[in-house]
């Protein structure tokens, strides 16, 4: 069983700009199959965006999608965990701050990222959200 963050995070997470359009990074979404993307200045991580973040705050608030900007969207990363971390410590983290999400870094970059979902397969395996999470997705 893992005890540790980086026995279950998504590592080489996908950062991008926060000057890209949200068009383009809805894109890169859809063809890397991804839900989440950090947002980061070369090393400097800025925050995250969800799929669900493009659509609420971006697209449901009109005007141009391709001149909206991501850095626009960002949710700022309230909190971060380590590679080395415990996951009692994100579960932690995530109940405190009520986010699903929490990106992995080390040495003051991010290097991953780690899901409620990831939590759930690793602690409670019989649980509907480890089966939600372990499915292939709708596309």
């Amino acid at each position: 069983m893992a005890t540790k963050v980086r026995e279950i995070m998504t590592g080489s997470p996908t950062s991008v700009s926060p000057e890209l359009d949200i068009v383009t990074v809805a894109r890169a979404m859809r063809d890397e199959g991804i839900g989440t993307v950090l947002v980061a200045e070369g090393d400097d991580l800025i925050g995250l965006v969800t799929d669900r973040d493009l659509v609420v705050r971006g697209l449901a608030a009109g005007g141009d999608p391709t001149r909206a900007t991501v850095g626009g969207l960002a949710s700022t990363a309230t909190a971060t965990v380590g590679p080395d971390d415990s996951l009692d410590k994100a579960v932690r983290l995530m109940r405190e701050r009520s986010v699903r999400r929490l990106p992995v870094v080390e040495n003051g970059r991010p290097v991953g990222i780690v899901s409620i979902g990831d939590l759930a397969m690793e602690k409670d395996a019989e649980s509907a959200l480890a089966d939600i999470s372990a499915a292939r997705p709708n596309t």
